[in-house]
């Protein structure tokens, strides 16, 4: 949504040094998203759709330091005009991280950038009233990554309801947005009891999940140590392919009663690849989870995992 012709909507937004600047960008990025939702709504026409805000690490946004430091380099040696690419290397310096998977990404990303998640969460929500008045059933559910407290959760959230409301006002549509988040860093897991006080679901990110827990880069790792582990019998099966009970198993599991003492009807679930591996699905089910998400692929293992789970834990509560 946010990439090829957009790309360059989101570098003006995140650049800007201005709030006219900010506001001319979102003005652009609000059609235009609104378009994608009532497509998405459309299709999936009494469904469920869970919409995460937007996430990636901030620097797929951003141009290229080092071709960057090239073109500017090259224009000073010719004596050529370079101020705009000055102006854009100083500030994608500013903003240039050492690890950004750590870094300005997710719900940061939509405190630091202001109106960024108000404008997505105003799509949305218009995109619903517009499929309401259409006679259509839509059913979405709007997510805030990354989470690592309460508090980051409670301002968007107070935000985005003070959004939907207004939108309700102005189209007189009566909107059933719930609003939850990712639980993708142990921090958000071990304090569920209180994020699920402004969360009306948890789904968990087990990818990032497993990264924050082990303390390992995923793309890094299994490009170097990882067959030693495997050899050496530190790793029965990649923590990335199967969920590790001990380590990230026992926070999600920790995460979902917590979660649950403060909200019952607190909807659980997870997103992520172990969301279509058979061992995995098994634990999320006796966990208490509600449902798996997986890329395509993988769709038609988890469908037929969760039933088998489903059919083997008789007596159980658990659907």
């Amino acid at each position: 949504m946010f990439l090829g012709d957009r790309r360059g909507l989101v570098e003006r937004l995140i650049l800007a040094d201005t709030e006219a600047e900010r506001e001319e960008s979102l003005k652009e990025l609000l059609p235009l998203q609104k378009q994608d939702f009532v497509q998405l709504f459309e299709s999936m026409d009494g469904l469920p759709v869970t919409v995460r805000l937007l996430d990636p690490p901030l620097h797929e946004f951003l141009p290229d330091i080092t071709e960057l430091s090239v073109r500017v380099a090259l224009a000073e040696s010719r004596q050529e005009p370079h101020e705009n690419e000055l102006r854009l290397l100083q500030a994608v310096h500013r903003l240039h991280e050492q690890n950004p998977m750590l870094g300005l990404r997710g719900v940061r990303l939509g405190l630091v950038i202001p109106g960024l998640f108000t404008m997505q969460v105003r799509a949305i929500a218009e995109a619903a009233a517009e499929r309401k008045a259409a006679k259509g059933d839509p059913r979405a559910e709007i997510m805030i990554p990354l989470v690592g407290t309460v508090q980051e959760l409670e301002l968007v959230r107070d935000e985005a309801d003070q959004v939907i409301a207004e939108v309700e006002a102005a189209t007189g549509a009566k909107l059933k947005l719930s609003i939850g988040t990712m639980i993708e860093l142990p921090r958000a897991a071990l304090t569920a009891g209180q994020i699920a006080e402004a969360a009306e679901f948890f789904s968990f990110g087990t990818n990032d999940l497993t990264q924050t827990v082990w303390g390992f880069s995923r793309d890094d790792v299994e490009a170097s140590f990882f067959t030693a582990y495997l050899e050496k019998g530190i790793f029965g099966v990649s923590p990335f392919e199967t969920i590790d009970k001990d380590g990230v198993g026992s926070l999600v599991a920790a995460a979902a009663k917590a979660g649950r003492e403060t909200r019952p009807d607190l909807k659980l679930g997870v997103c992520g690849e172990h969301g279509g591996d058979p061992e995995s699905v098994h634990f999320f089910h006796e966990v208490g989870l509600d449902y798996v998400s997986c890329s395509p692929f993988r769709i038609p293992v988890a469908r037929l995992e969760a039933g088998r789970a489903a059919v083997t834990s008789q007596g159980s509560d658990h659907r």
